[in-house]
């Protein structure tokens, strides 16, 4: 595909700028950079599940992935995280924690930095699939579907090895223990000193 100057309009042509290749203008500075589009990606954790929404969109139309795209020019990735969780799976969600950031490599368009949240949904939220999904679900780690992206396989296997995963998980079982065992018991009252005047 051939790109023009946004100054002069000629075409561009190719030029070492810094050790790499780059379209640039024959005729003026103007050189062609190819910065990355940024995306974000939400974990949502649901009754020790997460939540993924099969796609009714290309790509990947008919596969599963997390909820998120792309950040638009005047947002902060956390608010596109959770305007992209409110478009997909129809819920407000709460961020609980970065996973990471990572890059993702494209050979036929704009490479793309993705920011990867583990969150939850807001008290009272229900989950309904938004335009760009066929359904969403609740699916136990070890039950995933094949997903659409590799980046969110990524985003997976960092969540994964998450400490605060595994915090979750402890506090979870001592929770579940603890409903199982025996009630405590009451600590004997200690006789009050008497008071003085």
């Amino acid at each position: 595909m051939s790109h023009f100057c946004v100054n002069c309009g000629a075409a561009l042509v190719p030029r070492m700028i810094d050790g790499r290749e780059l379209e640039a203008c024959p005729n003026d500075s103007f050189v062609l950079w190819r910065d990355p589009k940024v995306a974000s990606a939400v974990v949502v954790e649901v009754g020790g599940g997460i939540v993924l929404g099969r796609r009714s969109i290309e790509p990947g139309y008919g596969l599963w992935c997390l909820p998120g795209g792309f950040v638009n020019h005047d947002e902060d990735p956390a608010d596109a995280a959770i305007r992209e969780c409110l478009e997909e799976i129809s819920a407000r969600v709460e961020l609980t924690g970065l996973l990471g950031v990572y890059h993702v490599a494209k050979t036929d368009a704009s490479s793309i930095v993705g920011v990867s949240y583990r969150g939850r949904l807001a008290d009272g939220e229900r989950l309904a699939a938004g335009a760009e999904m066929l359904e969403v679900g609740v699916f136990q780690l070890d039950s995933l579907p094949p997903l659409a992206f590799p980046s969110h396989e990524r985003v997976l296997a960092e969540y994964l090895k998450s400490p605060a995963r595994g915090e979750a998980a402890e506090l979870r079982t001592a929770a579940a223990s603890a409903r199982h065992a025996s009630p405590p018991s009451r600590p004997q009252a200690q006789p009050r000193p008497p008071r003085r005047r």
